[in-house]
C-alpha cells in the first residue's frame, strides 16, 4: 500500500469521494497508530459561525462512537476554538498517554478547492486564515475547505452554507468512523462504497 503524499485532496462532490477519504485515512492511521498508545480526535472549530462549525459537527457526529483508546475533543456542545484551544491541548498530554493528535479544523481556499477534504501527516495552525495566532497541533491534519479566502474572511466564514459543511462533515464523520474501525479490526477489506 503506497504512503499518503505529504497533503492529499479529496472532492466531495466527485464520485468515490467517501472511498478515497476512507483510504487515505486508513493508510495515516495505519503508519501512525505502532508510534502511538491512544488516538485524539481533536475537532476545532465554533457553532457560531456556519463556515467554523465543520469541526464541531464531525465532533457532534462522532461522539456517539466508543473504541477504546479513542477519545474526541470539541462538540457542538462543547466546542474546542481559540480561547480554549490551549488548556484544551494541554488536557490531552496531561490525560493521554503518547496520543496521536488528529487535529480537524475548518480552512479557507481557492475558488477550485471549496468543497475539498485535505488530510495529511503534520501538524494544522488554527485561525491563521482569520489572522489569529493559535499554537500548531496535531499528528494528522483532516481541513475542511469551506470558502474562498482572501478578502474579510470573517464575514465569509459567517456566510458560508450550511449545506456544504454538512456535506464536508458526513464523509469526514463517516470516514473517520469506518478507518479507525479498521484499524481496530486489521482483518477487514478497505471499502469499495460508492459514496
Amino acid at each position: 500500500m503506497q504512503p499518503v503524499k505529504t497533503q492529499e485532496y479529496i472532492d466531495i462532490n466527485k464520485p468515490f469521494a467517501f472511498r478515497n477519504f476512507t483510504n487515505a485515512f486508513t493508510r495515516l492511521l495505519e503508519e501512525n497508530i505502532p508510534d502511538h498508545e491512544d488516538i485524539v480526535i481533536l475537532c476545532i472549530g465554533t457553532d457560531r459561525s456556519t463556515g467554523d462549525c465543520f469541526g464541531p459537527l464531525i465532533g457532534y457526529k462522532l461522539a456517539g462512537t466508543s473504541y477504546e483508546g479513542v477519545s474526541i475533543y470539541g462538540t457542538l456542545d462543547n466546542p474546542v476554538h481559540a480561547k480554549n484551544l490551549n488548556e484544551t491541548v494541554s488536557t490531552i498530554y496531561s490525560t493521554h498517554k503518547n496520543p496521536l493528535i488528529i487535529a480537524i479544523d475548518a480552512c479557507l481556499g481557492s475558488m477550485d478547492h471549496i468543497g475539498c477534504i485535505t488530510l495529511g501527516r503534520g501538524s494544522i495552525k488554527p485561525g491563521s486564515g482569520v489572522n489569529k495566532c493559535l499554537p500548531e497541533v496535531g499528528d494528522i491534519f483532516i481541513t475542511g475547505i469551506v470558502n474562498i479566502s482572501g478578502f474579510m474572511e470573517f464575514i465569509v466564514l459567517q456566510n458560508t452554507r450550511l449545506n456544504l459543511v454538512m456535506k464536508m462533515a458526513d464523509v469526514t464523520s463517516l470516514g473517520i468512523r469506518y478507518s479507525i474501525w479498521k484499524a481496530k479490526n486489521k482483518d477487514a477489506q478497505i471499502v469499495d462504497a460508492t459514496m
